[in-house]
């Protein structure tokens, strides 16, 4: 039987807590409960809204844009913080499992990221992923969904060992908090899952339970 992902990501933040020293999950912890406390994940784009039409490049530098996908059917939104992140991979590698069902559902799967094109290549190749990895330079869609959020200093120290700035290409030290959006034909949000929380993601199986709900008629 296939474990789901929040199995899944349990038992690697658990792993992963045996191995860091206190003071770090400290630190750790308590930007955490900062950003959940900051509310910024309840302010995000929600169920209902429209969501603001983007082009960005794929990992070969193709664009692609929401409009063209939405041509095709409904879309399938996963913003991810980068390759560099275990938590991401898990939950990247849980959508590919599962992007036969959502090709089923007539839906197109996206992920999006601040990484360079040839980062987010890398990441499309390590994974073996077989959707679309964009490219969202200085994290512009990102915020145009709300998702945004600058590291706090005490965290980049933890984080210099991923090295950012080579990820993203820029110094900002900002990174979407993971979110994941079933987007409507008719460009509405119909389902989101979004938390501050890097370790907690949303389950395919509510992504495609989302996809398999009937569309609300047109002007309804």
């Amino acid at each position: 039987m296939a474990t789901d992902l929040a199995t899944a990501l349990r038992e690697r933040r658990d792993a992963a807590r045996g191995r860091i020293a206190a003071e770090t999950l400290a630190i750790m912890d308590s930007a955490t409960a900062e950003l959940a406390a900051s509310g910024l994940a309840e302010r995000s784009l929600g169920v209902g809204d429209r969501a603001p039409e983007f082009e960005l490049p794929d990992a070969t530098g193709n664009p692609v844009s929401l409009s063209s996908l939405l041509a095709g059917g409904p879309v399938v939104l996963a913003f991810y913080r980068g390759g560099w992140c275990p938590y991401c991979s898990i939950e990247l590698r849980a959508l590919q499992a599962r992007l036969p069902e959502i090709t089923r559902a007539a839906a197109t799967l996206v992920a999006i990221s601040p990484q360079t094109p040839d980062n987010s290549l890398s990441t499309a190749e390590k994974l073996e992923l077989a959707f679309p990895v964009l490219s969202d330079a200085g994290n512009v869609v990102a915020r145009s969904f709300g998702l945004v959020f600058r590291l706090p200093e005490a965290l980049r120290k933890v984080y210099a060992g991923f090295d950012l700035p080579a990820a993203n290409g820029d110094d900002s030290f900002e990174l979407p908090i993971p979110a994941t959006y079933v987007i409507a034909t008719d460009g509405s949000v119909a389902w989101r899952f979004a938390d501050a929380d890097y370790t907690r993601r949303g389950e395919p199986d509510d992504v495609i339970a989302a996809l398999r709900a009937p569309e609300p008629a047109a002007g309804a």
